[in-house]
């Protein structure tokens, strides 16, 4: 494998690990574990942070003047990191919304 298809691969991997991360967030929330939320979370940020600083330099090597080929493999892995992006934004609103049924229920069995 060449150089860029390394690096696209990279980006491939840490935006499913993001997208996956986010997904077990949001399962965990389900059963109100928190700690385990926070933590997927946090990696789900993490990995989403070094798919954006590949994606970033790859678009600092192409200068914007289609230096870089884009290819079916180079949107693939576009489309993986908004995917990943999107999910962990609407896995933190279902999360949020989680939180807040469980505070109300408390409140009313009290």
């Amino acid at each position: 494998m060449n150089d860029m298809e390394t690096t696209v691969m990279e980006l491939i991997i840490h935006a499913g690990e993001a997208r996956s991360s986010a997904m077990q967030a949001l399962q965990e929330a389900r059963k109100h574990n928190w700690g385990v939320v926070e933590a997927m979370l946090e990696n789900a940020s993490q990995a989403a942070r070094e798919a954006h600083k590949i994606q970033t330099s790859l678009i600092g090597a192409d200068e914007g003047c289609g230096k870089i080929p884009v290819n079916l493999i180079m949107v693939h892995a576009q489309d993986h990191l908004m995917n990943a992006m999107l999910c962990r934004d609407l896995v933190e609103e279902l999360i949020y919304l989680h939180r807040e049924v469980q505070e109300l229920s408390k409140t009313q069995t009290h």
